[in-house]
């Protein structure tokens, strides 16, 4: 690799920010002052790296040689004929180096940091697979990395934690709030407005202040981009419908991109319906309801969870990916245009297609998945089989069992 050759510096004080960075009223930039020129500087840099021909090298090789890609589409012939009605095929994300499709954004951001000269990353964590592939990255180009993680989220998610640790990571338990991803985010900001100097905040989806929407969004496009020829290829035409879990909606945004301008294709995100929408116990934001609202959160304006007085509401979900109160802003954008639909699966219906998956085709899914299989296994059967369902299958469930095994009230 030869990403050591040259280093982006001096996008500091003097970098002015673009106007860019809306999803029509959504997005933008809402930050403390002693953070715009941390932004200002990725920003410049961003535009000016990524049309370098050696970093485009560099990238493309680590994707290739490193990461696993292209993964494959998959036709999961068992579950279709389980199920009867639509063709199902599996972009098959899990198996990625590391086990989900945030490797791909992770390795994109820590090279870019190569490239502008940081010698330290940091992220936030809720399931534990962003920061296992900032860790793997940051290992992989020897810099120092730090992980957020909310406590509860650590209980749950206890192999992943071991894995950042056996990386070389320091992973930091977040005792505040409601101690799940929200609060890993805060605290991650936190650190990076004491330390950015030195310091590049590995952002592990498409939300935040500009411009990390559009850098997350950019590196994982790749999924869609594979996936849209992989299934012209396989059908000789375009899906019905690609479907994908929305927590803050990295895999989403990344397999829907490439089919945004195709009308004829459906594109469906599943939020986590938790403990179901008649409790407080969910994390569903582009559902209306008293609880969602347009706010800022985090450094952005989307919809938010909020409670009855205006603060940020806490959510729940058995998948600790999901469990968020914010969306990202270009999914708060799909949804005002209707140009993408969002429904939910509830904590039973997600855990019952992590089974249902596992059993019939032997892939074990992730919980942020099996809210999208969940959504499958409702609609496949209503459909024709002349209907296409193309599912992100965003990652695998190993780090989940135990949590699964738990909820069902199973000996391991």
């Amino acid at each position: 690799m030869s990403a050591g050759k040259k280093t982006m510096k001096n996008h500091g004080n003097n970098a002015k920010a673009s106007r860019s960075g809306y999803f029509g009223p959504f997005g933008g930039r809402y930050a403390p002052e002693t953070l715009m020129p941390a932004l200002n500087e990725l920003e410049c840099a961003y535009r000016e790296i990524r049309k370098s021909r050696e970093f485009k090298e560099d990238y493309d090789r680590l994707l290739r040689t490193y990461n696993g890609r292209p993964t494959p589409l998959y036709f999961a012939k068992q579950l279709t004929k389980h199920l009867g009605g639509a063709q199902i095929y599996l972009k098959r994300e899990d198996l990625n180096h590391t086990g989900a499709h945030k490797i791909t954004n992770s390795l994109g951001q820590v090279l870019l940091a190569k490239y502008m000269g940081k010698k330290r990353v940091i992220a936030e964590t809720g399931a534990g697979q962003h920061g296992v592939a900032t860790a793997t990255a940051a290992a992989l180009f020897g810099m120092e990395c730090r992980v957020y993680m909310g406590a509860v989220d650590m209980a749950r998610q206890r192999p992943n934690v071991f894995r950042m640790r056996l990386l070389g990571a320091e992973v930091v338990s977040v005792e505040s709030g409601s101690r799940t991803l929200k609060d890993a985010v805060n605290e991650t900001l936190r650190d990076w407005t004491q330390s950015v100097g030195t310091t590049h905040y590995v952002i592990g989806s498409a939300l935040g202040p500009h411009p990390f929407p559009t850098i997350v969004r950019d590196f994982q496009s790749v999924i869609g981009k594979e996936a849209r020829r992989q299934i012209r290829k396989e059908t000789t035409g375009l899906p019905s419908e690609v479907v994908a879990c929305v927590g803050g909606g990295s895999n989403a945004i990344g397999i829907f991109t490439p089919f945004i301008k195709d009308s004829s294709v459906k594109l469906v995100g599943v939020e986590a319906g938790g403990r179901g929408l008649d409790t407080d116990e969910h994390a569903v934001r582009l559902t209306p309801s008293d609880r969602s609202r347009k706010g800022i959160l985090q450094g952005y304006y989307s919809y938010i969870l909020q409670d009855a007085y205006g603060q940020i509401a806490n959510t729940h979900s058995v998948s600790a990916g999901l469990d968020y109160s914010g969306v990202g802003p270009e999914h708060a954008w799909l949804n005002q245009t209707e140009r993408a639909v969002y429904t939910h699966a509830t904590d039973t219906e997600a855990v019952k297609a992590f089974r249902k998956l596992s059993e019939i085709e032997g892939i074990i899914p992730a919980l942020e998945s099996s809210h999208a299989l969940a959504y499958v296994l409702d609609n496949a059967p209503r459909l024709s089989e002349s209907d296409v369902l193309l599912v992100c299958l965003s990652g695998r469930g190993d780090k989940d069992i135990f949590h699964v095994a738990e909820y069902l009230g199973m000996e391991l």
